[in-house]
């Protein structure tokens, strides 16, 4: 089978195509041919060297397909399922992948495998943070980074749904556009606006109840000037760099903040949870109720082409390889 390997840690120019046997299943694994992949800034954190992996790596850890075999005490499904993952398995930019079954969830009718693949990762990460890092309620307050962007327009979509007021932070008129059309009520150009005086002013003078930061070091110091008083800050991310070491006293002046770090395999610890968090994201994406933006897909042998436009942060919504 075909995939894409990193030898080195750098940019995108060292993910290279080559070709390893196919793998085997073993006890409570799944073979999973790979049909669609989807493309995050986890996988340049990986290939960059943020995030650690022993070398060789094979990146991406969010796909869909159907499961050709199965190996001993599988009982989660059978050969021939459309099934869907994210978050767990690494090993997605592939032909075929293996992975524990209790990992995988199967795909509603009606969902193509792009479109699932495409659900996965982004928006469980929205469903945890909307739901679970900060349970937003009716009527309060939250900012959302890139909120054009995959991750961010399906975060500003389930604040929306349980009834939150959301300003949403973009870089240019057309992915404000976007914002709006995802539900945001405020869109901030922070090209050319200061985001923490706007959202003070919108607030008037109060902060946000949360902000979800997915930019990390451009972003923090004025996020956390977003909030109010005992307000909380999820950091899942951080494509503009990893924020620098800072004194935890500074959460004291600003208000007795909360600050965390969360990351999707902690939110799907259990099989109950991850079918929980993939059954409401897939089935409000099948039932119309989520709406996904597919930004561009690339054949597995442009992957780095994918990388480079994700990087370049021109993109508005998700990115996927498919692989025929």
């Amino acid at each position: 089978m075909k995939r894409i390997q990193v030898n080195e840690t750098g940019g995108p120019e060292n993910m290279q195509l080559v070709d390893v046997p196919t793998p085997a299943p073993g006890p409570k694994q799944a073979l999973v041919r790979i049909a669609a992949t989807g493309v995050n800034f986890i996988d340049v954190y990986y290939r960059i060297g943020l995030y650690k992996a022993d070398l060789p790596v094979t990146l991406g850890n969010e796909a869909a397909g159907t499961v050709e075999a199965v190996g001993p005490e599988v009982s989660e499904v059978a050969v021939g399922d459309r099934v869907a993952y994210a978050g767990m398995a690494r090993g997605s930019y592939a032909e075929f992948a293996v992975v524990l079954a209790a990992q995988l969830v199967k795909i509603p009718d009606g969902l193509d495998f792009q479109t699932a693949a495409a659900a996965m990762l982004q928006g469980m990460t929205a469903h945890y943070l909307t739901h679970s890092t900060y349970p937003l309620k009716s009527g309060e307050t939250c900012l959302v980074h890139a909120a054009a962007g995959g991750a961010g327009g399906l975060i500003v979509q389930m604040a929306k749904m349980l009834g939150a007021r959301v300003f949403g932070t973009v870089s240019t008129e057309e992915k404000a556009r976007i914002a709006r059309e995802h539900g945001a009520d405020e869109a901030i150009l922070y090209t050319q606006q200061d985001f923490e005086a706007e959202v003070k002013r919108l607030t008037g003078g109060r902060g946000v109840d949360v902000v979800y930061d997915s930019v990390g070091k451009t972003t923090f110091d004025k996020s956390l000037n977003s909030l109010r008083p005992r307000g909380l800050m999820a950091l899942f991310g951080a494509s503009s760099g990893p924020v620098p070491p800072f004194d935890p006293t500074i959460l004291n002046g600003k208000g007795s903040l909360f600050l965390t770090r969360p990351s999707l395999g902690f939110y799907v610890s259990t099989r109950e949870e991850l079918l929980w968090r993939a059954g409401d994201v897939l089935s409000w994406v099948a039932g119309g109720k989520l709406k996904l933006r597919i930004d561009h897909t690339y054949p597995l042998a442009e992957a780095a082409t994918a990388h480079r436009d994700l990087e370049s942060r021109k993109t508005a919504g998700k990115l996927l390889l498919t692989v025929p």
